[in-house]
């Protein structure tokens, strides 16, 4: 039978008031495997009450002992790991090895911000006046909104999720409408953590609710990862009520091969950075730009490789490439297929649906050659297991190529010359750069972001992912013991205003 999944508001698990049906199905299989709710504006405000009222005292709480929760969040996590990635695999396709590291990022944040408990570093510095002591704190905001997708359901709430609860914030999260079954299952592993009533709030549902959240006046801050079109909505509607607002949205990635580089190496990467998660990764890699001399024996090897990938439901042996999630995703796809060959471009392997599949939103890794700078599938984000190739001259060509695209998130050079390496990190506009190594992957202690049309300038993971939950406390102590006077005149004196 397929899983009723409720909100999760102040400690309850409970319908939504709608009662409008929002099922979730999977995508290997198209198999119905749940049925959440798509909540309506009156849960959110209801959820945003519990959170206000949960809010003082999750705040007062020492930051130590909130570190506590997580560390037990992260024990938890850690033993119920196999089950959640199962589930996840069957909810939104990804393989099952894949699905364990989704799960394994949220179990390593979750021990970087319990950590934090204990830090949360603020800085003292000298002040103008004798006898008095200037710091900088860092503080809780109040309520945050949270708007996550479904390709990476338990890791990029998580890096949401937890910076913000360390900080002393409560938090409503709205998950990706096709993974409320996963979501649940993470918030489960919060409430028998010990987290407080209302601290953490699931609301599901899908763009109205989104909407919901974004307009609602008692929340503070919206942290959104999405399609770049959402996120600027997103963006627009909540900079209108003053709103703090973080946005990772797109990608278009590319990996730079040059002559002088481990072909093998290349080959095990760019196969794993364009296809991993049928290419649904806002970090995989669509663009290949590789220099003419190396260029004929890599793109044999990748089509060889490309051609041997085994397709089919994640939770099956040895299966390397899930489905796309929905028949969305897979219509958006496969009519890339036409622009492609409106624009001349040469499909040397995949191309469609297997042929051999009659159930699952399925489409084969699929290679376009001849690609040329500026065509739409080199320059818009396809979000599906298709890498385009692009032939370059030189690295300043390449590099240009790389930097030219509306989204800045992650690039990649393959080179065994220590100068173009350094080159590549100085000259590569993007918020991540590899070297030798695909563009997957994250580690939690360090800053996760893009820039130009990837984000709004945050960024999310490592010391830098407390930004966006906390502001900024200017304190002063006077400890001389009497009132002394500002020397204006001399210009000394701490601003009076």
């Amino acid at each position: 039978m397929p899983q009723q999944i409720n909100n999760f508001i102040d400690g309850q698990w409970i319908p939504s008031r709608s009662r409008s049906p929002l099922p979730s199905v999977n995508p290997a299989t198209e198999e119905l495997l749940a049925h959440a709710w798509n909540s309506d504006a009156q849960d959110v405000d209801v959820a945003v009450l519990a959170a206000q009222a949960a809010y003082n005292s999750w705040r007062l709480m020492p930051a130590p002992r909130r570190g506590e929760i997580l560390f037990q969040v992260a024990h938890l996590l850690t033993e119920r790991k196999q089950e959640i990635s199962r589930l996840m695999t069957s909810e939104m396709g990804k393989v099952l090895t894949e699905a364990q590291g989704d799960v394994q990022e949220a179990i390593d944040m979750a021990y970087y911000m319990a950590g934090e408990g204990r830090r949360l570093m603020g800085y003292t510095a000298p002040v103008e006046m004798p006898n008095k002591f200037g710091m900088a704190l860092r503080d809780s905001v109040g309520v945050v909104g949270l708007i996550t997708p479904w390709n990476f359901p338990i890791a990029v709430p998580s890096w949401k999720m937890l910076p913000a609860l360390i900080a002393g914030n409560t938090v409503i999260w709205k998950p990706g409408e096709d993974v409320p079954a996963t979501a649940a299952a993470f918030v489960k592993v919060f409430e028998d953590a010990g987290l407080p009533a209302g601290v953490l709030n699931l609301v599901t549902g899908a763009g109205d609710t989104g909407a919901a959240l974004v307009d609602h006046p008692g929340v503070r801050v919206i942290s959104f990862t999405g399609s770049t079109t959402t996120g600027l909505g997103v963006y627009t509607r909540a900079a209108k009520l003053g709103k703090k607002v973080t946005l990772e949205m797109g990608g278009k990635n590319a990996i730079i091969v040059m002559d002088d580089a481990n072909l093998s190496l290349a080959v095990d990467a760019i196969n794993w950075s364009a296809f991993g998660t049928t290419g649904q990764r806002c970090t995989a890699c669509s663009r290949l730009i590789v220099q003419r001399g190396i260029k004929p024996r890599l793109v044999e090897a990748l089509v060889e490789k490309a051609r041997s990938l085994k397709l089919g439901y994640g939770l099956e042996p040895d299966v390397e490439v899930g489905p796309l999630v929905n028949q969305r995703a897979l219509d958006k796809v496969a009519g890339y297929m036409d622009v492609a060959r409106d624009e001349g471009v040469r499909v040397l392997v995949g191309g469609g649906r297997p042929a051999n599949m009659d159930k699952g939103f399925f489409f084969e890794p699929t290679l376009f050659d001849g690609v040329l700078a500026g065509m739409r599938v080199e320059q818009e984000e396809i979000f599906g297991p298709v890498l385009s190739i692009v032939e370059v001259e030189s690295l300043d060509e390449a590099i240009q190529v790389s930097n030219s695209v509306p989204y800045g998130l992650s690039s990649s050079i393959f080179t065994e010359n220590v100068n173009a390496a350094f080159r590549a990190m100085r000259d590569l506009t993007t918020g991540i750069v590899y070297i030798n190594h695909g563009t997957t992957g994250a580690e939690i202690q360090f800053p996760f972001g893009g820039t130009r049309g990837t984000g709004n300038g945050m960024r999310e993971a490592g010391q830098a992912g407390l930004d966006t939950y906390t502001e900024w406390k200017s304190v002063y102590v006077d400890f001389s013991g009497r009132l002394q006077r500002a020397q204006i005149d001399t210009g000394d004196a701490l601003d009076q205003d």
